[in-house]
């Protein structure tokens, strides 16, 4: 049974990782669950701060992937109507079957948000659609970051328990 948790706790984190960058899949919670899976065995000591700060933090970075592209608008000069803009166009370009929508939804939402609700001068919105843009990178770098560190600590419990696992 233990060697089934591994698997498939090995398996959540691969997906962990590609969910980092597919935004159909939420990359960290996938993640955490392999972590979690690797405690439930019976070789490993439950550790429960462990488990509840990795799940902490899994959360805070999936909260904070969908704000990241409105939050960045604004730092870019954006309002609350390209910060909006920013958001919808993530949610419609995560459900279109564009190519890539993930990135060009934020962009564009953005860019309409400032251009005809808030009446911005189009070099502007471009500006604030550009930070729309970075908030979407920094966002996918931080879950990319966080998946393969959880992947580290999954490997390290392994490796550290090796021998009492065969």
């Amino acid at each position: 049974m233990d060697l089934l948790l591994i698997a498939l706790g090995l398996l959540f984190c691969i997906i962990g990782i590609i969910g980092s960058v597919l935004p159909v899949l939420p990359g960290p919670p996938f993640g955490w669950l392999g972590l979690l899976l690797l405690e439930l065995t019976d070789i490993i000591v439950f550790n429960y701060w462990f488990i509840g700060i990795t799940f902490v933090i899994a959360i805070g970075i999936f909260i904070l992937d969908y704000m990241m592209p409105a939050i960045s608008t604004k730092k870019f000069g954006g309002s609350k109507s390209g910060a909006y803009g920013a958001i919808i166009g993530l949610i419609i370009g995560l459900l279109s079957p564009i190519p890539f929508g993930f990135l060009i939804g934020p962009f564009v939402g953005a860019f309409i948000g400032e251009l005809v609700f808030n009446k911005t001068e189009s070099k502007q919105a471009l500006k604030a659609a550009f930070g729309s843009f970075i908030g979407f990178l920094a966002s996918t770098f931080m879950k990319l970051l966080i998946s393969f560190i959880f992947l580290g600590f999954f490997i390290w419990d392994v490796a550290s328990n090796w021998s009492r696992f065969f």
